[in-house]
């Protein structure tokens, strides 16, 4: 089975990547849509440049538009000089608006080092005392899963797939080393990662979204930081609350997207019709995306709830069915939720007349957020 642990804080974050790239024995895949020079983030990339000096083999795919501020520092000509495979994913140029579309995004975040630890979850390799500070929205607020064992493997499968569609060179996994596997526990977590995107089978994330919501027969949380659902997903959240299921969306109060934070405002009215509670945090940017289901069926990964992530984009799920890791899921939805101010239905009803118009205007362009 996997071990598996959550992380919430960027430092503790860091600071166990750092170390495992510093033990790494084989081989270190590296794939994040930000990846943003400054505090530990730089700490991240000096590991990562030791560990290719000493014969680790080295991979880091980043998505170009994500990315433009790493790729426009001195740190790509580093790690390539230092023997890291650097691959600008996607790449965005005036040339190529013609030849393929510019809103397909290499948005996964995941790290396998040995094929036997992985990281993924909601954050990019940023600190976030570093980023986007003049946004407005506070410091990101991010949920990371640190894994060991066979889910590696698969994660690793997805990377070569994605490693095989930007660069043509085809990469097989190496078998695990049988050195470096510790005692295998019986008793671990069962994880399903599902990955969505080109090479890809279709709506296969959106459809794990709608089996989850239709499952929930006691209560339902979801976090992400930008709400704009399909038709379909909105129909299954209504129904789960009026079935009589607690339903909680946590969202950021503030988004760093004005267009997505006005589009997902269109659809609290028929939310709140529904009985679902709307929690808008209040303690940075909310950028977690996750989902509980009775406190047992969790999804954790980089999808957000809104056309491109469902979708378009390169993206990546864990779904992991275990009571213990829903309490651990819960108590992090609780710590945000008593960040968060929950909006009254009676209030809402009552907002004036311009927001609503401007509301309906993002909302007409929501398929293409």
């Amino acid at each position: 089975g996997n071990q598996l642990q959550l992380l919430t804080d960027s430092d503790d974050v860091m600071q166990a990547l750092i170390r495992d790239i510093q033990l790494a024995r084989h081989n270190i895949e590296m794939v994040f849509y930000i990846w943003q020079p400054g505090g530990m983030a730089d700490q991240v990339a000096e590991s990562l440049m030791a560990a290719a000096r000493r014969g680790i083999h080295c991979r880091l795919m980043l998505d170009s538009a994500g990315s433009v501020a790493f790729f426009r520092s001195p740190w790509a000509a580093m790690m390539r000089n230092a023997g890291i495979e650097v691959v600008e994913a996607l790449k965005v140029n005036l040339m190529r608006v013609f030849l393929r579309r510019m809103d397909l995004r290499q948005h996964r975040k995941m790290v396998m080092i040995d094929n036997y630890i992985a990281y993924t979850g909601s954050m990019n390799m940023v600190d976030p005392r570093f980023f986007k500070q003049d946004a407005g929205v506070g410091q990101w607020v991010d949920l990371m899963a640190r894994m060991e064992g066979p889910v590696a493997t698969a994660m690793g499968i997805v990377y070569s797939c994605d490693w095989e569609i930007e660069t043509g060179k085809r990469i097989l996994p190496p078998p695990p080393d049988v050195n470096i596997m510790p005692f295998e526990q019986a008793s671990g977590h069962t994880i399903h990662t599902i990955a969505s995107g080109p090479g890809f089978p279709e709506d296969l994330i959106h459809q794990a979204l709608l089996t989850a919501t239709y499952a929930a027969r006691e209560y339902l949380i979801m976090t992400t930081p930008y709400f704009v659902p399909s038709d379909d997903l909105l129909h299954a959240i209504c129904t789960a609350a009026q079935r009589g299921v607690d339903v909680s969306i946590i969202l950021p109060r503030k988004n760093d997207s004005l267009l997505v934070g006005w589009a997902s405002r269109a659809f609290f009215s028929e939310l709140l019709a529904a009985g679902v509670k709307i929690y808008q945090f209040e303690g940075g940017l909310l950028h977690t995306k996750s989902v509980l289901v009775d406190g047992e069926l969790s999804l954790v990964g980089t999808v957000n709830l809104d056309m491109r992530s469902l979708w378009l984009n390169f993206e990546i799920t864990l779904v992991i069915d275990d009571t213990g890791f829903g309490a651990d899921l819960a108590a992090v939805q609780d710590d945000y939720i008593s960040r968060s101010r929950l909006l009254d239905a009676r209030l809402w009803v009552k907002r004036p007349l311009w927001q609503r118009i401007t509301e309906r205007l993002f909302y007409f362009f929501s398929p293409l957020l």
